[in-house]
């Protein structure tokens, strides 16, 4: 057994958010997924189940958030996104770093966990 995971799953999820491809997307999440994301705003919380993470991404995606890569980070139990989002809209600016921890599970993720550099800002953004 490889002491850590697969560092594919989090290039095929990059690649399916980058395309738009919510059914990708739904197929590399376990049925039991969570995503936590911190914060007020309407992206915040915990979204629970296949259907509300993909909606969650459809919401990012549609707010015309650009997202850059910095690092894939692999663990044994998962994988970190090291990643700066931006958006401009109706004059709101959103320009932060971000860590999102797929958490995997029988090469599914399992659980999202994402830690904003600027809660506020993304609040603010995502009123």
């Amino acid at each position: 057994m490889k002491n850590q995971v697969n560092k594919i799953i989090a290039e095929k999820f990059l690649s399916a958010y980058a395309s738009h491809d919510w059914e990708e997307i739904g197929k590399l999440m376990h049925p039991d997924v969570t995503w936590t994301l911190p914060g007020e705003g309407k992206i915040s919380g915990t979204a629970k189940g296949i259907d509300e993470v993909v909606n969650r991404v459809k919401t990012i995606v549609k707010s015309g958030v650009k997202t850059k890569l910095h690092h894939i980070l692999i663990g044994q139990n998962g994988l970190t996104l090291s990643l700066n989002n931006t958006a401009v809209e109706d004059g709101r600016i959103l320009d932060e770093e971000l860590a999102t921890v797929l958490s995997i599970q029988d090469e599914l993720v399992i659980k999202i966990d994402t830690y904003l550099s600027d809660v506020p800002m993304m609040e603010r953004y995502f009123k």
